[in-house]
């Protein structure tokens, strides 16, 4: 599989080894070399400036290749100036390759820097320590990508989660309610045509919200400025829409707030309660079998409590909303993500019951 930081070389990395290569040549006039040594430790340092340009992003072992071989001849002739740009490379083939593979680049680079200058007895130990030092600030600076790059991944995977959570509270309430609608106008299309018709207007005016709510919310995806802050982004004041279009299948729910008072709840505590009382329908309506619900909103010591209870008997012996999987999940992650707790099981009395308790003073 290709490494995916291969590909990261700048573009300018060329003018980087050029003028590199070109600045080591400034220095051959002051060696004391004959005429044709310095024209070929000149030489050396050009063919080190041009693998580096061009071989080093698609063929980058090659490149350090050439230019540790032709820096240990520029380093045999002319030790002031060492092996040339070798290191330069070197922390470059370091950033672009995996500890694994770059490590014996180093130490190819500290053998031949070290060979040559324990030949000429001067420097011996200052060449290896530089190829390691060069070596470690290119495996830094790859391992520095590898964090941005895992950090941007899972950023990503955590909004794709928090989309596709949005599009479930969306869609899967009102999905639940239109297909009850649909069966109860259904079985009394010929007998009762006005309640059928009543049927068919709350699945128009469900279909419609969810449309609005769509809407909204993929506007709020392409450009976050763009949302609408008097929208349709749902809290408490519409729980009251969504307790009417519940009992229009049937299921007879209570709304009871205790505490409230002018109390002001921050609009992400509101849509999470909305999304969680919302949640906790659906899951009665798809699972519990249950005649009655009751949701409880309650304000006391800075949280605001949501308790949501129904009557059902569930799909296996008095489990209510537990055939809901995700949806408990996702009840669960909105209520820790504000640092709030959430519980979600059967009820001693019967029937199954939802609480969140969410802190509201670090959300104002």
């Amino acid at each position: 599989m290709r490494d995916r930081y291969a590909a990261v070389l700048p573009s300018w990395w060329r003018t980087v080894a050029v003028v590199c290569a070109i600045g080591a040549a400034g220095a051959v006039p002051f060696l004391d070399l004959g005429w044709s040594e310095r024209i070929i430790v000149v030489a050396l340092l050009g063919v080190q400036g041009a693998a580096a340009a061009w071989l080093m992003r698609e063929r980058p072992e090659v490149a350090l290749g050439v230019t540790a071989a032709a820096g240990a001849g520029v380093q045999a002739l002319g030790a002031e100036i060492g092996p040339g740009i070798v290191f330069v490379v070197l922390c470059v083939f370091a950033w672009l390759r995996p500890a694994r593979v770059s490590l014996w680049g180093m130490g190819m680079v500290a053998a031949a820097t070290g060979a040559v200058a324990a030949a000429q007895g001067r420097m011996v130990a200052v060449w290896p320590v530089a190829a390691l030092l060069a070596w470690s600030w290119g495996a830094l600076g790859r391992a520095g990508a590898a964090r941005r790059h895992s950090e941007a991944r899972r950023a990503a995977l955590e909004e794709r989660a928090r989309i596709g959570r949005e599009l479930h509270d969306v869609l899967s309430h009102t999905v639940s309610v239109m297909v009850v609608q649909a069966a109860a106008a259904d079985d009394v299309f010929d007998a009762n045509p006005d309640l059928a018709r009543r049927a068919v207007r709350n699945l128009e005016a469900e279909g419609r919200q969810a449309l609005a709510e769509l809407r909204h919310f993929l506007r709020s995806m392409r450009d976050a400025e763009a949302a609408d802050p008097s929208g349709s982004v749902p809290g408490l004041g519409d729980l009251d829409r969504l307790i009417s279009s519940v009992a229009g299948t049937g299921l007879h729910v209570r709304l009871h707030r205790e505490g409230m008072g002018d109390v002001h709840v921050p609009s992400g505590v509101g849509l999470a309660v909305y999304r969680i009382v919302q949640e906790a329908l659906t899951n009665t309506l798809r699972h519990a079998r249950a005649g009655r619900a009751e949701v409880v909103l309650r304000v006391a010591d800075g949280c605001l409590d949501v308790d949501v209870l129904d009557d059902g008997a569930g799909e296996s012996g008095g489990t209510g909303l537990a055939g809901s999987g995700q949806g408990v999940a996702g009840m669960r992650e909105r209520a820790l993500l504000l640092g709030g707790t959430f519980e979600a099981g059967p009820d001693p009395s019967g029937g199954f019951r939802v609480r969140a308790s969410l802190p509201m003073e670090a959300h104002h």
